[in-house]
């Protein structure tokens, strides 16, 4: 059963901190995610070499999970969650996956029963369901999907999540063409949809194998969006379009919590403190600790409401000070000691709006992501929340808003081509219908004329 949010979780914005969350999640061995601290949650990735056996790469992991655990230790850091994303054999073969999981449980054990650290184990199970021409949610790979969620839960991971792709072919195609309506269906429509589906499977597993249902991320849309956008001196695409993609990504990855998940959300979910303020679930974000992986303009502002602090994925090799994993695990602790020092001495706050500050005018994307005005973002999703329709609509509207407001006050500048771009998408906006009935069936019969890779079946349609 999906249960919609139609109320925000806190009362004002400036109750949202990291380390807090209203509903801390037990995992693992002895760690409380979003209870009054912070823990760093480490991403990395295998060799390519180590994929070609699944006795390579469990080998791989093990190394991996090793020199984590033990520079965790060295430096005194009292808790680690590993995250492990599935390569793809590991997900098209669930027993790889749930080799791997086994493996590092089993070390992960035997740091906690020696020297007391606190830890969890996320799989994120790759969503395998894209074939090479279209996506194919529905069938004999959804089997399989659900079928490496179920194994790695069994044999030890205790977070569950994916970065799932329901609506990425309509969303890909109208991004490319500044197709508006295009963007807010492939995401908030399609993308909520497919979520909704999902979730409630990955919940029922969660449920029969005691393990945590955590949370999903709109990587493959607007995070892609993001990526386009680049940098400052970039014009791939405009960063207000970026930003109004992240908004509606907010309402699509909420529907993971409205269908059974606790949290805490994934990574690389910029949205995560829209979702965050509606929903009162812990949060994993990344920023500064991303850069091995990309830019994204807001590196300290992320850091405001997390509850664990990722790196974003890292190739698994030697480095000066250790490997990679090593380097990597032990500045995202550093960072967490600092916020849990804050919390502890009453200066979350300060440290919060400092992170925030530091990167708030920077740009429209990490503009409207600070807490306060991720929180209007929450409240626009919430006015309609039974509707994924209008929610992801109102979503759009309020970050564009937000975006003029921050001009208008003078703290925030736009060029004249992302100025341009703002004023266009608003307009869009401004035109679309309020009947989510009507919006569905004319997107239907043009994108399954536009886009040959479209198949309404793999909503149900």
């Amino acid at each position: 059963m999906v249960n919609k949010y139609t109320s925000m979780a806190y009362a004002k914005a400036d109750d949202m901190l990291f380390g807090e969350s209203k509903f801390p999640v037990k995992a693992g061995l002895g760690l409380e995610i979003g209870a009054g601290y912070t823990t760093p949650e480490l991403n990395y990735a295998p060799r390519p070499q180590a994929g070609k056996s699944m006795e390579k790469l469990v080998k791989e992991y093990e190394r991996i999970t090793t020199d984590a655990m033990a520079r965790m230790v060295q430096i005194g850091a009292p808790s680690i969650v590993l995250e492990t994303e599935h390569v793809e054999q590991m997900s098209n073969n669930p027993s790889w996956g749930a080799a791997v999981a086994h493996a590092q449980k089993t070390i992960m054990e035997e740091y906690h029963d020696e020297y007391g650290i606190k830890c969890a184990l996320r799989h994120t199970i790759g969503d395998i369901r894209e074939d090479r021409d279209y996506l194919q949610l529905r069938g004999d790979k959804y089997n399989t999907f659900m079928e490496a969620f179920e194994e790695c839960a069994k044999a030890g991971a205790d977070l569950l999540s994916v970065e799932s792709m329901g609506g990425k072919e309509v969303f890909d195609y109208s991004i490319l063409r500044n197709d508006t309506a295009g963007m807010l269906f492939g995401i908030g429509v399609l993308g909520s949809m497919d979520m909704e589906m999902i979730w409630a499977d990955i919940a029922a597993i969660a449920k029969k194998t005691g393990t945590v249902c955590a949370g999903d991320t709109d990587c493959a849309q607007a995070n892609t969006a993001m990526f386009i956008a680049g940098g400052l001196l970039d014009k791939n695409l405009a960063h207000t379009t970026a930003i109004v993609a992240r908004a509606i990504s907010a309402a699509r990855s909420l529907c993971a919590y409205e269908a059974g998940a606790v949290g805490p959300g994934k990574d690389c979910g910029y949205e995560n403190t829209i979702v965050k303020s509606i929903s009162g679930v812990p949060i994993a974000q990344e920023g500064k600790t991303s850069t091995c992986a990309h830019s994204d303009l807001m590196g300290n502002l992320t850091m405001q409401c997390c509850d664990l602090w990722s790196n974003e994925s890292v190739e698994y090799h030697g480095e000066f000070g250790g490997t990679t994993v090593q380097c990597w695990s032990e500045t995202l602790a550093y960072d967490c000691s600092m916020m849990n020092v804050a919390l502890k001495t009453g200066k979350a706050k300060d440290l919060r709006d400092i992170l925030v500050l530091s990167d708030k005018f920077r740009d429209p994307q990490g503009y409207v992501l600070a807490y306060d005005n991720a929180y209007k973002v929450g409240e626009a999703i919430a006015k309609d929340g039974n509707n994924n329709y209008l929610r992801s609509k109102n979503a759009a509207i309020e970050s564009c808003k937000i975006v003029e407001e921050g001009v208008n006050s003078g703290k925030l500048r736009l060029t004249r081509f992302e100025a341009s771009a703002l004023a266009k998408v608003k307009a869009d906006l401004v035109a679309l219908t309020d009947d989510a009935d009507k919006f569905m069936s004319d997107n239907l019969t043009k994108f399954k004329q536009e886009v040959a890779v479209f198949r309404p079946e793999n909503y149900g349609l």
